[in-house]
Formats: structure tokens, sequence, C-alpha cells
């Protein structure tokens, strides 16, 4: 009905709900404790919604001009409810009672959303199709996600979701809006999580503290999709998250929930507490660090982490039993943000066979990787390839050991993508590599992206039976390379690093020329730097030197300076250490040289052959060390020196 139009005119609308006595609406919502309260025959007073509204958002007090409501009941149970609101605005009623219907299940009003079925399964296992469970290019929400992560809490859950509905146009948005706005807002207590009871979270008090733990997220979203208009369940279940061991069992109470809402025709799966930031395990403190991978997660990937109460809120087709799902690989979040397609062994446990167990990665664009045993970047060898990686890793003791994979992907930050526990029955004595090898093992795509190319040694270990080997390799122009060699013991010092190493260069190949001071195993080192460019130089890979031959036992290569030219070369002699009381042979080609010089005891001058090299020869008797030294310009007095020889003792 309608009262006369004045200026103080309002409108009535009337909302008729009968029950049969005794039975309730199957759709309604539990009563509030601060609703409606009964004053006697059935009569209900006038009152504001103070607390909790039929979709349990924050009490807001109205101002008078605003809806008001009177519900009464009859003694046959049926209810009367009308609404007195301003002319011209439309009823909140009708609004709520719109809402209801789309959020209706079945033609009695029941507004349970519906059991997923088969048209929602996914196949297993996962095909490499996509991280998600749509397709989805999350570029589109770069707007939305902008607007959404700034919305701010006003006073009520209602208010929320209108403002941040603004800029949604589709149930898709509409959710991407919802989960945005949780994911940067809410924080996990990691207190509450803890407590035995886990206790529910009302949503007055999540809004309220922006804190709660996994059932607060849960209960969270799919109130404000409910809200949105868009049917979304909470899903409880066990999870491999904070505090999860590899190869544990799960039984008892559920540890964790998340949700599922329905979009397009299908359901799909998000969790949005993993979504908002991780935990660190040492500080056991909570940081907001944003993580796409758990919206609209492929269930395939899903399973992973995540086991459902009810098989069917797995989306997967066939499910997985509660044994396959503790004895899986567990694959974080970040082996598929990094690109990451599969890892072999499949395991989390693996033995190791005749002291040594080997693993591989393939992702899906080449990526720099590196490894932790027991928290040291020691006793493997791990060598890039153009989609993965292969790692050796040699347990240096019998027992358990903690492997975990580190992967760098398009960030600049590596992020742990795997973990193994690797089980030791059997230590090969024979293998002890050197402390200072790291990763990564022999060139690869990486070196080729540094500058360095077409090397003679492709493989990363190098056998040699005299201790010595020559590797050569393109640069290219403009980058320079420096290389040092590494032992486990005293023989190979800081300062002597790269004295067991001399590099030539000849018609645009760089030859890097090694002597190993003993038998053992080297690490041998490859830096690379641009010339125009100031900083130190880069560490690109290494190689592993190997030497059986107890009888090898080279010097150092001549000491150079500074002078010592990029394009300059040594033919002889190559030894760092000359015999005394001999007569010495030198041969060099230099460039841009007038003259040069060897100074022992005397000066003995060097001439240029038709070759283009400097020759002559040098006695060390009488002198402890001999230099060589260069004229660079003909008109200045000045010789520097380029290359220093140590002589024998007497």
């Amino acid at each position: 009905m309608e009262l006369k139009k004045d200026s103080h005119a309002v409108s009535i609308d009337m909302l008729l709900i009968v029950h049969p006595e005794g039975q309730a609406d199957p759709g309604a919502q539990p009563p509030r404790r601060a609703g409606l309260q009964s004053i006697g025959n059935g009569i209900r007073k006038w009152q504001k919604l103070e607390e909790n509204d039929l979709y349990g958002n924050l009490a807001e007090k109205q101002p008078p001009q605003h809806s008001q409501v009177i519900t009464s009941y009859d003694n046959q149970g049926t209810q009367l409810t009308v609404e007195v609101h301003p002319q011209d605005s439309m009823p909140q009623l009708l609004k709520r009672f719109s809402l209801a219907k789309r959020l209706q299940g079945d033609k009695n009003g029941n507004t349970r959303p519906r059991q997923p079925g088969g048209k929602d399964a996914h196949a297993y296992p996962w095909d490499r199709s996509s991280l998600k469970s749509m397709s989805l290019d999350v570029r589109q929400f770069e707007k939305l996600d902008t607007y959404a992560s700034q919305v701010t809490v006003k006073s009520g859950l209602d208010e929320l979701v209108n403002d941040l509905l603004q800029e949604a146009h589709s149930d898709l948005e509409r959710v991407r809006a919802i989960w945005i706005w949780i994911c940067h807002h809410i924080e996990y207590d990691i207190k509450a999580a803890q407590e035995k009871d886990r206790q529910a979270f009302k949503l007055t008090d999540i809004l309220r503290t922006q804190k709660t733990n996994c059932d607060g997220y849960a209960g969270l979203f799919e109130k404000m999709c409910r809200i949105a208009g868009v049917q979304c369940m909470t899903v409880p279940g066990y999870s491999k998250g904070f505090g999860y061991q590899t190869g544990q069992s799960f039984s008892g109470e559920f540890d964790h929930a998340w949700n599922a809402v329905y979009l397009e025709g299908r359901w799909h799966l998000v969790d949005s507490t993993w979504g908002s930031g991780l935990v660190d395990t040492t500080t056991s403190k909570f940081t907001f660090l944003y993580n796409e991978f758990y919206f609209l997660t492929h269930p395939a990937l899903f399973i992973e982490d995540h086991f459902p109460d009810n098989k069917n809120w797995q989306l997967l087709k066939p499910p997985q039993s509660l044994r396959q799902f503790e004895n899986n690989m567990y694959h974080k979040s970040e082996f598929y943000n990094k690109g990451m397609l599969s890892a072999h062994p499949a395991t989390s446990v693996i033995r190791t066979v005749n002291g040594k167990a080997t693993i591989t990665m393939e992702s899906c664009a080449p990526t720099l990787f590196m490894f932790m045993l027991n928290g040291k970047q020691e006793h493997g060898l791990l060598s890039l390839r153009k989609n993965g990686m292969k790692l050796d890793i040699y347990p240096p003791t019998m027992g358990t050991h903690k492997l975990q994979i580190f992967a760098k992907g398009n960030s600049d930050i590596y992020s742990s993508v795997l973990e193994y526990t690797l089980k030791c029955n059997y230590v090969d004595l024979g293998v002890r590599l050197p402390a200072e090898l790291h990763q990564p093992m022999g060139p690869s795509w990486f070196s080729e992206q540094m500058g360095i190319l077409k090397p003679s040694h492709p493989d990363p270990i190098i056998h040699t039976s005299d201790g010595r080997c020559s590797i050569t390799f393109s640069v290219e122009e403009g980058i320079n390379v420096l290389a040092s060699l590494h032992g486990d013991d005293d023989l190979i010092t800081e300062e002597t690093q790269r004295r067991y190493i001399f590099q030539l260069h000849r018609e645009k190949r760089t030859e890097l020329k090694v002597q190993l001071p003993r038998a053992g195993k080297f690490a041998l080192k490859i830096f690379v730097k641009k010339r125009q460019e100031p900083g130190n130089y880069i560490f690109v890979f290494n190689y592993l030197l190997c030497c059986s031959n107890t009888k090898v036992t080279w010097p150092m290569f001549p000491e150079s300076f500074g002078n010592w030219g990029q394009d300059n070369e040594l033919l002889e002699p190559l030894s760092g250490v000359l015999p005394a009381n001999r007569n010495v042979p030198f041969k060099l080609k230099l460039h841009g040289v007038a003259k040069a010089l060897v100074k022992g005891q005397d000066t003995w001058p060097l001439t240029l052959n038709s070759e283009g090299y400097w020759e002559g020869s040098c006695s060390t008797a009488g002198c402890q060390e001999v230099y060589v030294m260069v004229l660079e310009n003909a008109n200045h007095n000045f010789y520097s020196y380029i290359l220093k020889y140590k002589v024998n003792d007497q």
C-alpha cells in the first residue's frame, strides 16, 4: 500500500513469509543475539539492527530517515515483516530477498550451494596446461587489484563489500576484489592458530582487529562472497602448511580451512590464508607476502598441500586417498610460481645409491638454481640445463640429511621450491669435493648470457693425468674474464689462487692454462665483468678439476701485473719458478710496446722477430727474482713491470 503523497510521505512494503507450524525455513540464517526481542502476544517492537543483520553485517546505527522494520508472528507460525523506508528508495528487504533467490540452490528455496559433481572435476595428474582452474590472465586484474587493495573498512561488512564491488562487473571480478582485499588486509593470528579449541572468530572481531586464523579467513571470504551474490563454501581439511614435516601422517582434527567458489558454472578453489603471506619458521612471525598461486588454483596442484574432509571437494578425477596425499611429493607454491614443471625423484624421501643421490628438475624456461644440504652449499654438483637442472649430491656422513633446492625464476631472489629427506647408509670416501665448489657447475645457457661462448670443455668435470689442462672459449667484446683455483689445503692460499692459472688471448679466443700443485680435486672458478662498468667481477660457473697422479707438483705461473695486457701472450717460460744459474729463454707477444727487457742480476734486452714475438735469454746466476719490463713509449725512459719470476735457491 502507499500513503498519501506529501512532503512527509513514506512507502510501506510488506513481505509475507509463511511457515507451517513446527518447521523453519531451511535457508534462514540463525537468529542473532541482539536481533528483534519478543515482548508478548507474538508482537515485536520497533528495533534497529544493532549487531549483525540477515547476512552477518556489522551493526550500523541508522539515522531516522533510513529504513525501519517491524516483525510479528501469530500463533499459527505466520511471520509478518513490515519495512518503512524513504519514498523512491529500494526496500532493503527486497534487496535481501533478491539476493537469497540468487543464492538458492533448489526450487524449495534452500540457500546452501550445490555439492560438486562430475563437471567440476579436473583430470589428475596435472596436465601442465595452466596453474589456474580456468583460462585466466591475471594482468586483466591490475586496475581492479590496485583499487581493491586500497579500500578501507568504514563501518560494516555490507558497506565494505559494496565499496569493493564498485569496480567489479562480473562474478569473477567480485571474487577477485574480495580475495585481494582479504589478502592485503587480514593478518594471520599465530597465537589463535595455536589454540587447541580452534575458536571461531566473529566477523566483527576480524574487521576490528584485522587478524584471524584460517577458519576466520575462510569464514570471512564466504560471507563476503555471499553478500556479493556469489556462491561460496568453506572447506575444512588437512594441509601441508606451517609446521609440516616431510613424510608426516595426518589424523584426528582437521588443521586448516579454505574455500570453494562457484564461477562460470563450475567450482573453483581458493585459499586466502596462504594467499596473504607466510609465517617465519624461526621467529613464528607473520609477514604479508601476496601469493597469487592460491587464487583459483588448478585442483591437481591444490591437492599437493590441501586434503579436504570430503573427497568431492578435491575436484579431481580420480580423487586421491589420504595415504597418497601423505606420500606424494610436496611441491611448494614457489615451485610453480618459479616456473617449475616436474622433479625427479617424485618422492620426498630418497635413499642414496653407493653414497650418491641424483635429482633432476624441469622448468618451463631457463632459470638459476642453488641447493643447501643441511644448511650449507656443499657436497653437491649442480649443473644447469636449458630448461631445468641436474644435481648429484654426496652426503658426507651416514644418516638422515635435509636437502633444499632453490630457484630464481624471473625475480632477483632465490626461493625454496623443493625439500627432500636423504637417507644415506654408505659414504664414498673417494668423493671429496672442495668447499669452494660453488654452483652452477660447468658452462651453460647462463655463461653464454654472461658472454662466454663455445667452451672447449662443455662438461663440468675435467680429468687430467699430468695435472695440467688448457681450457678455451670465446668472449664477447667488452668482457673481461678472471679465474681462480681453489683446493682444500694450504698449498693454495688467497694470495696464490690465480697464480696456478695463466690467461692468454689468441684470435678472439681466451685460453686458461692450469697447472695443479698436487693430486686431488680443485674448483676452477670463472668470473666476468664488463670493462666499461664499475663494480666487482661476477661469478658465472666453475669446473671441477680432478687429478689422481700423486707425482704431480706443478709450480705457480709467473706473477703478472696491471700492465700485462689482455692480448699479450707468453710462450716461455711458463713456470713462475726458474732454475738457478741457468740461461733461460724468453718468448712473448706484447702489444703496443716500444722496448722489452729481462732484469735479473743484470739486464738483457729482448728483440722483436719477424713473427711479432719478443725473444731473448736471461741468466739467473746471482739473483732471487727476475722481471720482464717494457717501455710503452719510445720517447720515455720509464719501464713498467709486467711479469715476475722467482729463482730457486742455490
